[in-house]
């Protein structure tokens, strides 16, 4: 349910989710609806009619009356020609709205997971596993609330026409198949409640399940699982967590095989049953030859029809259950609130960036990562942050990212508060360079060019910032150049067959082709670099930061780096400590203050000094 609301009464519950699949069903195709429609009232006709016609044949055949016989033969082929080849065409139909439904409901739903602006959902365990949930609720699994909806109408109208038959032969007899079907239909509602909790249940399991088979079967684990000889630890731990799912299914299991069987002996009951009164019907007189015919076929397509509606009714509650995950994912607002007014449109950055009085925290449970930051960082200037791990640093890129929003406080973009203003629009003007960068299983040029969407094809453009970035020459000597795959982990659309043609960078490459897909968004009004050159060598790093230097001149921009020596032209440095601001200034100045700063340059100098007489 979306976050915040009242949960509705079940009933209301179910049939606003049914109302929902249905309006899914017909905007994935509304021609395959109405044919599925009209296939349900003929093939729910059929049974019935085989029925009857088989009893005209052996009630002519009886009564020497062969031309009548040979009409009824020719009425049942017919059916029969009806009966064989309509499934056939039913399971054209299905399939192809099941894929229909399977790429609307995925749309639906990576889009609404798309729009949370925030980070929050994704750092949070029980969203999470909804989301999982979620992810197994789109196309097939929702078929029975649709193509099963079908089946369940064309059950309906399979026996209520079966049913008929019998009461025209056994009113009695009819009463006893209905009441045989009621604990059928309870007890199969039962078990799809039984098994939807089961699986939300261990959601969580089956998540650490996935997580230990990750860590041992993909490639950016592989180096520190063998050197640490942790491949038998990890697979304990997945067996572990395999055995608790297995031990809920085995639970399911046993109740489903004591419930089912439990069903089949009653059904077996009713058929017997019927199969006594149809014996003594005849022994006495009552019943003809073509009626026993009809009354078997008519009993053995009730209760088929009987089975198979209760099997749609439970499939469908089941698939109602799943789809209400589904429902709740899609329908869930924004994590980050919304100003009431229109968004505010924000002016290009002419005074800069103030950070009002800001505090911060994960979670309330949490401690301050920030506290009562006061920080400008002026239009055309660079603003070093420095500071001790778990200082703040990256939390405070976070906030002017606006990937979550201040307790207290607030950020001002050239006096707009940032919380008013469309998130995609204010990162539309930020370039970013995380510290956890991502390394995409793409092409050299896409892993650039990703950078700037609308720049994807501008091979000039994608060559010209990997330059700056210091990385077009390896590129350009990769067996594709920048066609080739930094990967290898499958080959992809456009490459070469051969799984060779798939380059892995090393740490610092990628951290340059990193650089090089921010360096896309040139021309952005704040230009954030944590931690550029963590990754690279003493000489590609010196390299870098000079080309930086020239590339920031006269723009606004924020570096983070522990390397010092890195920061010292910056036209203010700022030192975080425990989520406070303790010292700014230029570089000089703080030297000269001799405090924290002062102290960390001097043990990072002593420490080169020691490396250059050693």
């Amino acid at each position: 349910m979306p976050e915040g609301a009242s949960t509705p009464d079940p009933p209301r519950r179910l049939l606003r989710e049914v109302a929902g699949v249905w309006r899914l069903c017909w905007r994935a195709g509304a021609w395959l609806t109405v044919a599925q429609l009209a296939s349900t009232v003929v093939t729910g006709l059929l049974p019935a009619a085989v029925a009857w016609q088989t009893k005209l044949v052996i009630d002519a055949l009886a009564a020497g009356d062969h031309t009548a016989a040979f009409g009824s033969s020719v009425g049942l082929a017919a059916t029969g020609l009806v009966t064989a080849a309509f499934p056939h065409l039913i399971g054209y139909l299905q399939g192809e709205h099941r894929r229909r439904m399977d790429r609307l409901t995925q749309d639906r739903l990576y889009t609404a997971v798309g729009s949370f602006q925030g980070l929050s959902r994704f750092e949070n365990p029980r969203f999470l596993d909804r989301l999982r949930m979620a992810t197994q609720a789109t196309g097939a699994a929702v078929g029975p609330v649709t193509t099963g909806l079908f089946g369940v109408g064309r059950s309906v109208l399979t026996l209520l026409t079966l049913l008929l038959t019998l009461y025209l032969l056994t009113p009695v007899m009819t009463a006893v198949v209905l009441v045989a079907a009621v604990p059928a239909l309870a007890a199969q509602i039962s078990l799809a409640k039984r098994r939807v909790t089961m699986l939300a249940g261990l959601t969580p399991t089956m998540r650490r399940q996935f997580f230990y088979a990750q860590l041992i079967t993909e490639v950016q684990a592989a180096k520190e699982v063998r050197i640490l000889g942790l491949g038998d630890f990890l697979k304990g731990r997945l067996l572990t967590e395999l055995a608790g799912v297995q031990s809920g299914e085995r639970r399911l299991d046993r109740r489903v095989m004591r419930t089912q069987s439990a069903l089949a002996l009653l059904g077996a009951a009713v058929t017997g049953l019927g199969l006594l009164w149809a014996v003594r019907g005849v022994a006495v007189g009552e019943l003809s030859l073509g009626d026993v015919s009809a009354f078997v076929a008519a009993l053995a397509g009730a209760q088929a029809a009987l089975v198979s509606l209760v099997d749609g009714i439970a499939s469908g509650h089941e698939a109602l259950l799943m789809f209400s995950y589904y429902a709740e994912v899609t329908s869930l607002p924004d994590d980050l609130p919304r100003s009431r007014l229109a968004p505010a449109a924000l002016p290009a950055l002419r005074r800069g960036i103030e950070l009002r009085d800001v505090w911060f925290r994960y979670d309330e449970s949490h401690p301050w990562v920030l506290r009562g930051v006061d920080l400008t960082i002026l239009s055309g200037a660079t603003v070093a942050l420095v500071g001790l791990n778990g200082s703040g640093k990256s939390t405070l890129v976070k906030l002017l990212c606006r990937f979550y929003d201040p307790d207290r406080g607030g950020i001002y973009w050239d006096g707009v508060d940032i919380r008013h203003a469309d998130p995609a629009q204010l990162r539309r003007r930020v370039g970013v360079l995380f510290q956890d960068f991502m390394s995409y299983d793409l092409t050299a040029a896409e892993n650039v060019g990703v950078g700037d969407l609308d720049a994807l094809d501008d091979r000039s453009r994608i060559e010209r910032v990997a330059r700056l970035a210091g990385v077009h020459d390896t590129v350009a000597a990769l067996p594709h150049g920048y066609d080739t795959p930094l990967t290898r982990a499958f080959v992809l659309a456009g490459s070469d067959d051969d799984p060779a043609a798939g380059v892995v960078l090393s740490g610092g490459q990628w951290q340059r082709v990193a650089l090089a897909r921010t360096l896309m968004r040139d021309g952005r009004d704040l230009l954030v670099l944590d931690e550029p050159s963590a990754g690279l060598d003493a000489r590609a790093e010196h390299e870098i930061h000079h080309r930086l230097r020239e590339h920031r001149a006269g723009r606004t921009s924020l570096l983070i780096s522990h390397r010092l020596g890195t920061v010292r032209d910056a036209d203010l440095i700022v030192v975080l400590d425990g989520g406070r601001i303790v010292e700014q200034g230029g570089h000089d100045q703080l030297l000269a203050a001799g405090g924290r700063y002062a102290r960390l340059f001097a043990m990072q100098a002593a420490g080169y000094q020691a490396v250059e007489v050693g």
